[in-house]
């Protein structure tokens, strides 16, 4: 009885570890907060390193706080000297130092498997991400990244060019791979058609791979892209391989794109449904 009060012949549990490094939206539909929904959805313990703080709603970003980079960094090393992680999400990082604070305080821990979603403007319009940040994306954390995911005008200012077609999206893809990233998902939420279909471009094989679903007709849409990369990152973080995270993670946000549809909160853009898998409307849930 004394081994096993002092903890001894215990059995312990080991969780899937997912941290976000983005900033705080105080209306809960996207960044961190997403992410962290979309964590414990896919049954991961999430932790988080918030790069900023936004006064957000549904209706827009009206204020930006941006966190110095130092406390960003002392962030990073509290989480992975103790809890350590199996992947990473990058999101919102504002400005070219929180990049670069952000890198310093990763490269130490050789992050294997790490999502970049280049955030640079709210679903409201309201821009993100400071001009002169750009290149620093690019420069520092690209190289790093197991996978890029923008979405086609993240993907268009990154490669500086308009990108119209489907021939103009692959090769923004290899562009942007030839930056250091295992691999590119250029997303196509903001196309029209029934059918949304996404880009993956995987650079060691030199290969493409399209991963289509039923464009969900919805105002509901806030939170889409850090929902999306960050169940990738769920993914990845239980052993997926990349291409089998990807297409598990359209999948999650289709459905909780679907089951957010009927909801109203807010008067603008709501958020998608994560926990759409656990909970339904109020009448059901209280069943």
């Amino acid at each position: 009885m004394e081994d096993i009060l002092n903890g001894k012949n215990i059995s312990h549990h080991h969780y899937y570890r997912c941290l976000t490094i983005a900033g705080s939206d105080s209306g809960g539909g996207a960044g961190i907060q997403a992410d962290l929904k979309t964590f414990g959805a896919l049954g991961c313990y999430g932790m988080s390193v918030i790069t900023a703080l936004t006064a957000q709603n549904t209706t827009g970003v009206s204020a930006i706080q941006a966190v110095t980079p130092k406390f960003v960094v002392e962030q990073i090393s509290a989480v992975l000297t103790d809890i350590g992680v199996d992947a990473v999400k990058i999101g919102m990082l504002f400005s070219t130092e929180i990049i670069q604070a952000v890198a310093e305080g990763l490269k130490p821990f050789n992050i294997q498997r790490m999502v970049l979603d280049p955030v640079m403007v709210a679903q409201s319009g309201d821009k993100l991400l400071k001009e002169d940040a750009i290149e620093a994306i690019q420069s520092y954390l690209m190289p790093l990244a197991t996978v890029v995911t923008p979405n086609i005008p993240e993907a268009s200012i990154l490669v500086a060019e308009s990108l119209t077609s489907t021939a103009d999206i692959r090769r923004a893809a290899k562009i942007l791979a030839r930056h250091g990233s295992r691999a590119v998902l250029i997303k196509a939420g903001h196309l029209i058609g029934e059918q949304s279909t996404d880009l993956l471009y995987l650079s060691d094989d030199d290969r493409f791979v399209e991963i289509s679903g039923p464009r969900i007709d919805t105002i509901n849409n806030h939170g889409t892209g850090c929902t999306l990369s960050s169940a990738i990152t769920a993914y990845l973080a239980r052993g997926k391989g990349l291409e089998t995270a990807v297409q598990k993670a359209k999948i999650y946000i289709e459905g909780a794109l679907k089951a957010g549809a009927g909801y109203q909160i807010g008067q603008g853009h709501g958020p998608v449904h994560h926990y759409y898998r656990f909970w339904g409307d109020r009448k059901n849930s209280e069943q």
